[in-house]
């Protein structure tokens, strides 16, 4: 990357929307977002963020890809390592500023972005898993999720528009697997933005989004990521076939909390931690 293509990306980012833009689409990960998707997180107006994503594209920090009648963003990675790469050859003569901890991220990225120190001090991580009704899988992660990482980490849900009551499917589920159930209850996402609140550290959404389900957009910086899981909830068919549609969102999210309560969170900077959920959102 030669200097004028660096002025041209450090100018897009030093601007409120495109700075909100890009770090959308990084926590969006490979899969990208629509405009409309973006529009609808960041409060963006139409004609806004389509000139703002222009001069992400024209910087280079962003790419675009049609698929069918939509639009696909996504950051372009290869670039911003460049950047990164570029700022300490020649800001940092060619050493790291700060001591960074190696990561599976690329070589240009690790050794430039500082260790995050926001977690070394701590013991015990708060973890929010959203979805729309909270009545059955945010539930289901918070019980595991509790169950596992007891001491380590403590796990709340909450749903956008909650339906005030567990799926009977989803108790029976966690009882038979030996999981308490004791403080599991549906509720809203508001009950977490009040000034008492706990402060979370993670938010992990697990709606569906291949089944057009409206996710809920946390505000503020915790870490975030997308953690799909279909409903079993709208399940159709019989009770076996509810029962089943249970179990299987289940077995997923077990998957992807043991992978997660085992990260080396206190080792990791921040954008590795990112890669890593984003990662840990593709498990099958």
């Amino acid at each position: 990357m030669n200097e004028t293509q660096v002025v041209a990306a450090l100018s897009a980012l030093a601007q409120n929307s495109r700075l909100q833009i890009f770090r959308a689409l990084v926590v969006a990960g490979p899969q990208g977002l629509t405009p409309g998707v973006l529009c609808e997180r960041l409060g963006l107006g139409s004609t806004a963020l389509s000139f703002h994503l222009k001069e992400l594209v024209h910087a280079g920090l962003v790419d675009v890809e049609r698929q069918g009648r939509h639009l696909i963003y996504r950051t372009q990675t290869t670039a911003m390592n460049q950047l990164l790469n570029y700022l300490t050859d020649n800001c940092c003569a060619g050493e790291s500023c700060l001591d960074v901890q190696q990561t599976k991220i690329p070589t240009a990225v690790s050794r430039s972005i500082p260790h995050q120190e926001l977690f070394m001090s701590q013991t015990v991580f708060n973890v929010l898993f959203l979805c729309t009704h909270n009545s059955a899988r945010s539930i289901i992660a918070e019980a595991i999720l509790n169950h596992q990482g007891a001491g380590r980490f403590k796990a709340y849900s909450a749903g956008s528009m909650p339906a005030g009551a567990i799926s009977p499917q989803a108790i029976e589920l966690l009882q038979r697997n030996h999981f308490s159930i004791e403080h599991l209850r549906s509720k809203s996402w508001d009950e977490f933005a009040k000034p008492n609140a706990p402060k979370m550290d993670f938010v992990l959404t697990v709606c569906d989004k291949a089944k057009a389900e409206v996710c809920p957009v946390w505000p503020g910086q915790p870490i975030s990521a997308h953690w799909g899981v279909e409903d079993p909830v709208a399940a159709e068919g019989d009770e076996a076939a509810i029962v089943k549609a249970h179990a299987d969102a289940f077995m997923v999210l077990s998957r992807r909390i043991a992978l997660f309560a085992n990260l080396p969170i206190d080792k990791l900077n921040r954008l590795a931690l990112q890669n890593e959920l984003n990662h840990i959102g593709q498990q099958r």
